[in-house]
Protein backbone atom coordinates (compact mmCIF):
# COMPACT_ATOMS: atom_id res chain seq x y z
CA UNK A 1 0.00 0.00 0.00
CA UNK A 2 1.71 3.79 -1.18
CA UNK A 3 0.04 6.65 0.96
CA UNK A 4 1.23 10.18 1.23
CA UNK A 5 0.99 12.72 3.93
CA UNK A 6 1.09 16.36 2.42
CA UNK A 7 2.42 18.29 4.62
CA UNK A 8 0.85 22.17 4.44
CA UNK A 9 0.02 25.30 6.43
CA UNK A 10 -3.68 26.64 5.99
CA UNK A 11 -4.40 26.76 2.50
CA UNK A 12 -7.71 28.72 2.73
CA UNK A 13 -9.36 28.97 -0.82
CA UNK A 14 -6.55 28.60 -2.63
CA UNK A 15 -6.27 24.97 -4.52
CA UNK A 16 -2.86 25.02 -6.45
CA UNK A 17 -0.56 23.43 -4.69
CA UNK A 18 -3.40 20.47 -3.88
CA UNK A 19 -3.50 19.91 -7.37
CA UNK A 20 0.68 20.09 -7.64
CA UNK A 21 0.89 17.68 -5.00
CA UNK A 22 -1.91 15.58 -5.77
CA UNK A 23 -1.48 15.67 -9.49
CA UNK A 24 2.77 14.62 -8.37
CA UNK A 25 1.27 11.65 -5.74
CA UNK A 26 -0.75 10.18 -8.83
CA UNK A 27 2.29 9.10 -11.21
CA UNK A 28 4.22 7.94 -8.10
CA UNK A 29 1.26 5.20 -7.43
CA UNK A 30 -0.31 6.88 -4.12
CA UNK A 31 -3.45 5.20 -2.89
CA UNK A 32 -4.26 7.03 -0.38
CA UNK A 33 -3.16 11.08 0.76
CA UNK A 34 -3.76 12.85 4.38
CA UNK A 35 -3.67 16.43 4.94
CA UNK A 36 -3.21 17.76 8.26
CA UNK A 37 -5.47 19.21 10.99
CA UNK A 38 -6.33 23.13 9.65
CA UNK A 39 -4.94 22.98 6.65
CA UNK A 40 -8.19 23.76 4.25
CA UNK A 41 -9.94 25.65 7.34
CA UNK A 42 -7.86 28.65 9.37
CA UNK A 43 -6.48 27.59 12.39
CA UNK A 44 -9.44 26.79 15.49
CA UNK A 45 -8.92 30.33 17.12
CA UNK A 46 -9.19 31.86 13.92
CA UNK A 47 -12.47 30.06 12.87
CA UNK A 48 -14.03 31.83 16.63
CA UNK A 49 -13.73 35.15 14.81
CA UNK A 50 -15.34 33.60 11.34
CA UNK A 51 -18.93 33.97 10.24
CA UNK A 52 -21.32 30.84 9.62
CA UNK A 53 -21.66 32.10 6.07
CA UNK A 54 -17.19 31.71 5.61
CA UNK A 55 -17.14 28.81 6.88
CA UNK A 56 -19.80 27.00 5.09
CA UNK A 57 -18.21 28.21 1.77
CA UNK A 58 -15.11 27.77 2.97
CA UNK A 59 -15.96 23.94 3.24
CA UNK A 60 -18.48 23.56 0.54
CA UNK A 61 -15.62 24.51 -1.87
CA UNK A 62 -12.93 22.32 -0.48
CA UNK A 63 -15.33 19.41 -0.89
CA UNK A 64 -16.04 20.26 -4.49
CA UNK A 65 -12.30 20.44 -5.39
CA UNK A 66 -11.50 17.73 -3.57
CA UNK A 67 -14.26 15.75 -5.14
CA UNK A 68 -12.64 16.14 -8.43
CA UNK A 69 -9.36 15.80 -7.28
CA UNK A 70 -9.96 12.17 -5.74
CA UNK A 71 -12.18 11.37 -8.82
CA UNK A 72 -9.90 12.48 -11.84
CA UNK A 73 -6.41 10.97 -10.06
CA UNK A 74 -8.04 7.51 -8.58
CA UNK A 75 -7.05 8.57 -5.24
CA UNK A 76 -8.56 8.66 -1.39
CA UNK A 77 -7.72 11.73 0.39
CA UNK A 78 -8.41 12.09 3.57
CA UNK A 79 -8.98 15.93 4.64
CA UNK A 80 -10.18 17.25 8.24
CA UNK A 81 -13.39 19.71 7.50
CA UNK A 82 -15.13 22.10 9.93
CA UNK A 83 -18.91 21.64 8.42
CA UNK A 84 -21.53 23.72 8.51
CA UNK A 85 -24.94 22.50 9.43
CA UNK A 86 -28.28 23.97 10.87
CA UNK A 87 -26.07 26.98 11.75
CA UNK A 88 -24.15 24.97 13.77
CA UNK A 89 -20.42 24.04 12.88
CA UNK A 90 -18.98 20.43 13.55
CA UNK A 91 -15.46 19.16 13.21
CA UNK A 92 -14.77 16.23 10.67
CA UNK A 93 -12.78 14.36 8.83
CA UNK A 94 -13.60 13.80 5.31
CA UNK A 95 -12.77 10.83 3.23
CA UNK A 96 -12.74 11.89 -0.05
CA UNK A 97 -12.95 8.40 -2.38
CA UNK A 98 -13.30 8.07 -6.17
CA UNK A 99 -16.95 7.01 -6.12
CA UNK A 100 -18.05 8.37 -2.60
CA UNK A 101 -17.50 10.60 -0.08
CA UNK A 102 -17.67 9.60 4.01
CA UNK A 103 -17.66 12.17 7.05
CA UNK A 104 -16.10 10.84 10.71
CA UNK A 105 -17.48 13.72 13.02
CA UNK A 106 -14.62 13.73 15.83
CA UNK A 107 -15.87 12.22 19.14
CA UNK A 108 -13.31 13.36 21.62
CA UNK A 109 -12.44 17.39 21.28
CA UNK A 110 -9.65 19.41 23.16
CA UNK A 111 -11.14 21.48 26.01
CA UNK A 112 -8.38 23.72 27.26
CA UNK A 113 -9.46 26.98 28.61
CA UNK A 114 -6.61 28.89 25.82
CA UNK A 115 -8.17 26.30 22.95
CA UNK A 116 -11.40 24.67 23.55
CA UNK A 117 -12.46 23.23 20.66
CA UNK A 118 -15.34 21.00 22.39
CA UNK A 119 -17.11 24.78 23.44
CA UNK A 120 -17.03 26.40 19.60
CA UNK A 121 -17.33 23.04 17.98
CA UNK A 122 -21.15 21.22 17.77
CA UNK A 123 -19.99 17.74 18.09
CA UNK A 124 -22.23 15.51 19.93
CA UNK A 125 -21.13 14.56 23.37
CA UNK A 126 -21.98 10.73 23.67
CA UNK A 127 -20.76 7.24 24.19
CA UNK A 128 -17.96 6.26 22.09
CA UNK A 129 -18.55 4.81 18.70
CA UNK A 130 -16.12 3.00 16.38
CA UNK A 131 -13.91 5.21 14.42
CA UNK A 132 -14.31 5.48 10.76
CA UNK A 133 -13.10 2.19 9.68
CA UNK A 134 -12.19 1.41 5.49
CA UNK A 135 -10.65 -0.57 2.94
CA UNK A 136 -8.48 0.04 0.25
CA UNK A 137 -7.57 -3.28 -2.08
CA UNK A 138 -7.26 -5.66 1.01
CA UNK A 139 -5.42 -2.77 3.27
CA UNK A 140 -7.62 -1.87 6.61
CA UNK A 141 -7.49 1.54 7.97
CA UNK A 142 -8.78 3.43 10.70
CA UNK A 143 -9.24 6.92 10.95
CA UNK A 144 -8.93 9.47 14.20
CA UNK A 145 -8.39 13.06 14.92
CA UNK A 146 -4.74 13.46 16.48
CA UNK A 147 -6.78 14.19 20.18
CA UNK A 148 -8.07 11.02 19.78
CA UNK A 149 -4.83 9.40 19.53
CA UNK A 150 -4.41 9.96 23.35
CA UNK A 151 -7.70 7.72 25.05
CA UNK A 152 -7.39 4.31 25.77
CA UNK A 153 -11.16 4.16 25.17
CA UNK A 154 -10.70 4.94 21.31
CA UNK A 155 -7.88 2.28 20.97
CA UNK A 156 -10.37 -0.35 23.20
CA UNK A 157 -12.95 0.56 19.72
CA UNK A 158 -10.09 0.14 17.24
CA UNK A 159 -8.17 -3.39 18.72
CA UNK A 160 -11.08 -5.76 17.52
CA UNK A 161 -11.25 -4.42 13.98
CA UNK A 162 -7.64 -5.70 12.77
CA UNK A 163 -6.43 -2.46 11.22
CA UNK A 164 -3.15 -2.44 9.31
CA UNK A 165 -2.99 1.59 9.58
CA UNK A 166 -4.59 4.55 12.08
CA UNK A 167 -4.49 7.46 10.13
CA UNK A 168 -4.28 10.56 12.42
CA UNK A 169 -4.13 13.58 11.24
CA UNK A 170 -2.94 16.67 13.83
CA UNK A 171 -2.46 19.82 14.88
CA UNK A 172 0.52 19.73 17.38
CA UNK A 173 2.24 22.90 18.57
CA UNK A 174 4.35 24.29 21.49
CA UNK A 175 6.58 22.04 22.54
CA UNK A 176 5.32 19.06 22.44
CA UNK A 177 7.16 17.12 19.45
CA UNK A 178 9.13 14.57 21.72
CA UNK A 179 6.06 13.84 23.60
CA UNK A 180 3.75 13.24 20.33
CA UNK A 181 6.47 11.22 18.75
CA UNK A 182 6.80 9.08 22.04
CA UNK A 183 2.81 8.61 22.18
CA UNK A 184 2.93 7.54 18.32
CA UNK A 185 5.80 4.92 18.33
CA UNK A 186 4.02 3.49 21.94
CA UNK A 187 0.67 2.81 20.39
CA UNK A 188 2.12 1.37 17.03
CA UNK A 189 3.83 -0.84 19.31
CA UNK A 190 1.36 -2.12 21.68
CA UNK A 191 -1.03 -2.74 18.57
CA UNK A 192 1.34 -4.11 16.44
CA UNK A 193 0.05 -1.36 13.58
CA UNK A 194 1.20 1.51 11.32
CA UNK A 195 0.26 4.83 12.71
CA UNK A 196 0.72 7.40 9.90
CA UNK A 197 0.42 10.95 11.49
CA UNK A 198 0.13 14.22 8.87
CA UNK A 199 0.72 17.07 10.97
CA UNK A 200 0.50 20.78 9.56
CA UNK A 201 3.21 23.64 9.82
CA UNK A 202 2.92 27.05 10.15
CA UNK A 203 2.29 29.56 12.51
CA UNK A 204 -0.58 31.63 14.72
CA UNK A 205 0.30 34.71 16.49
CA UNK A 206 -2.33 35.26 19.64
CA UNK A 207 -1.51 38.26 22.18
CA UNK A 208 1.74 37.93 21.79
CA UNK A 209 2.38 34.29 21.26
CA UNK A 210 3.00 32.22 18.87
CA UNK A 211 1.88 28.81 17.98
CA UNK A 212 4.08 26.91 16.08
CA UNK A 213 2.94 24.18 14.66
CA UNK A 214 6.00 22.21 13.44
CA UNK A 215 5.53 19.33 11.26
CA UNK A 216 6.99 16.14 12.23
CA UNK A 217 4.64 13.95 10.15
CA UNK A 218 5.42 10.31 10.79
CA UNK A 219 5.21 6.83 9.94
CA UNK A 220 5.20 4.36 12.37
CA UNK A 221 6.17 1.11 11.84
CA UNK A 222 3.98 -1.86 14.17
CA UNK A 223 6.79 -2.89 15.43
CA UNK A 224 6.90 0.71 17.05
CA UNK A 225 9.97 1.85 14.86
CA UNK A 226 9.79 5.64 13.37
CA UNK A 227 10.39 4.46 9.36
CA UNK A 228 10.19 7.96 8.49
CA UNK A 229 9.31 11.41 9.14
CA UNK A 230 9.70 15.21 7.85
CA UNK A 231 10.40 18.22 9.25
CA UNK A 232 8.94 21.68 9.54
CA UNK A 233 8.77 22.72 5.83
CA UNK A 234 6.55 22.30 3.25
CA UNK A 235 6.62 18.33 1.86
CA UNK A 236 5.09 15.41 0.44
CA UNK A 237 6.34 12.22 2.12
CA UNK A 238 5.46 8.99 0.75
CA UNK A 239 5.25 5.83 2.01
CA UNK A 240 5.18 2.13 1.64
CA UNK A 241 2.91 -0.47 4.15
CA UNK A 242 2.90 -4.08 4.09
CA UNK A 243 -0.46 -6.19 5.00
CA UNK A 244 2.51 -8.71 6.05
CA UNK A 245 4.51 -6.83 8.09
CA UNK A 246 1.23 -6.29 10.14
CA UNK A 247 1.06 -10.02 10.64
CA UNK A 248 4.44 -10.67 11.16
CA UNK A 249 4.89 -8.31 14.04
CA UNK A 250 1.68 -9.67 16.05
CA UNK A 251 2.61 -13.61 15.39
CA UNK A 252 5.95 -12.16 17.07
CA UNK A 253 4.99 -10.07 19.67
CA UNK A 254 1.65 -12.06 20.61
CA UNK A 255 -0.15 -9.27 22.40
CA UNK A 256 -3.72 -9.90 20.88
CA UNK A 257 -3.63 -13.65 20.98
CA UNK A 258 -3.18 -12.87 24.87
CA UNK A 259 -5.95 -10.63 25.35
CA UNK A 260 -8.02 -13.05 23.08
CA UNK A 261 -7.35 -16.02 25.59
CA UNK A 262 -8.91 -14.53 28.29
CA UNK A 263 -11.32 -13.05 26.94
CA UNK A 264 -15.22 -14.55 28.16
CA UNK A 265 -17.45 -15.32 25.50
Amino acid sequence: MRAAVLQLSAQGLSSTKLYNYIRVAHKKGVEVLVLGEYVLNPFFKELEAMSLSMIQEQATQQITILKELSTTYTMTIIAPLAIVKKKKVYKTIVKFAPHSTSYYQQQLLINYPHWNEEKFFSNEIQKLQSPMIFKINGFRFALISGFELHFDSIWAQIAPKNIDCVIVPSVSTFDSYERWKSLILSRAFTHNCYILRANRIGEYNHEQTKWEFYGDSILASPNGELLTHLGNKEELMLVDMSHTEVVYARRTWGFKDAIQKRTLP
